[in-house]
């Protein structure tokens, strides 16, 4: 697969899942946005490793929570690299809790990054990506389960789904495909921050496989959705999970 001449921007990609998608779009030939809320240093890293393989990227600054810092990293883009044809949606929080431990501030929070952030990335893509693009969102093989804890974040990429089968027809007129990837358990640090050794075995247990996934595993997958063979795809949410619930 080659992405010459294709330009992607990867939200969140400056660790985790993130950060391997990036690079793996890179080793396709596309130049790779590499867009970080705070941690600059992992992210200048991220553009190094790139960089150091013969790739092409830049590192952006912008809270996705916040409408006009999605505009400045797609207009930062577009300045430095003159089009947008892949966006991928990646950057996302994930607290656990019971219902009666959810603040308010948790709540915002988290559907102002999980669900606000993917909702105002793909509109600056309907003003500026390019004819033939492709969206990728992120929600979680999660909102497929009935797990204690995960009310609000299982909420936030159900949202996630429905905005994305939403969307798909109004993509459709400018030949853009925009899915959703629902990963399972993946080997991250958002994800087993906070976790025991022995809740982590349990969610092992849930697959097929016995383990958990890779980040390379789901930019396997993305590499199918951004190839001109998915462009029959469209509005669909696929579960990269191992056969997870």
């Amino acid at each position: 697969m080659s992405l010459h001449g294709k330009v992607a921007i990867v939200t969140g990609a400056s660790r985790g899942i993130g950060r391997q998608i990036a690079l793996q779009l890179a080793k396709s030939g596309a130049q790779v946005v590499v867009n970080y809320s705070s941690n600059r240093e992992k992210a200048d890293e991220v553009v190094k490793t790139i960089e150091q393989s013969g790739g092409e990227a830049a590192a952006i600054g912008a809270d996705v929570s916040k409408v006009s810092e999605v505009e400045l990293l797609f207009s930062e883009t577009i300045k430095r690299f003159g089009r947008v044809d892949i966006l991928v949606n990646n950057a996302g929080i994930m607290e656990t809790t019971a219902i009666l431990d959810v603040t308010e501030e948790m709540f915002d929070r988290h559907f102002a990054v999980n669900v606000k952030g993917t909702y105002f990335a793909c509109q600056q893509a309907m003003k500026h990506m390019a004819q033939g693009g492709t969206i990728i969102n992120f929600s979680t093989s999660v909102s497929g389960a009935m797990l204690p804890g995960y009310s609000v974040y299982a909420a936030t990429k159900g949202a996630v789904e429905q905005l994305t089968r939403q969307l798909a027809k109004e993509f459709g007129p400018k030949n853009i495909i925009i899915n959703c990837i629902a990963p399972g358990q993946v080997s991250t640090e958002l994800f087993l921050n906070g976790k025991s050794e022995e809740l982590v075995d349990s969610f092992r247990r849930m697959n097929a496989f016995g383990r958990l996934g890779e980040p390379e595993d789901i930019a396997n997958a993305i590499d199918l959705l951004v190839s001109d063979k998915a462009h029959w795809i469209t509005g669909q949410t696929i579960r990269v999970n191992g056969g997870f619930n």
